[in-house]
C-alpha cells in the first residue's frame, strides 16, 4: 500500500495517530517551495492514502524507517 518513500516519510513525522500523522505532514507541506517538487508529489500521496483508511488500519501499520542506502566501498 504505502512505499519505502512513504514509509520513511511517515516515520520521521508520526505521532502515534493518523489524524495526528495526516496534521504533521498538512503542517510540513505548508513550508515547502514550489520547486521542492518531488517531496510535494511524495506528501500528497502520503495524505490521500492515510485519509482514505480506517484508525484500525493505520494502526495495523509497521512503521519502521529503511534508511538504508547502498554506498561504494572505498579503497
Amino acid at each position: 500500500m504505502f512505499t519505502n518513500d512513504e514509509i520513511n516519510l511517515m516515520c520521521i513525522y508520526d505521532t502515534g495517530t493518523r489524524e495526528g500523522l495526516i496534521a504533521e505532514l498538512t503542517q510540513m507541506r505548508g513550508y515547502l517551495g514550489a520547486e521542492e517538487t518531488d517531496l510535494l508529489t511524495l506528501t500528497d500521496s502520503v495524505l490521500g492514502k492515510l485519509r482514505n483508511m480506517s484508525d484500525e488500519e493505520y494502526a495495523s501499520l509497521d512503521l519502521f524507517p529503511d534508511f538504508n542506502v547502498e554506498t561504494e566501498s572505498q579503497s
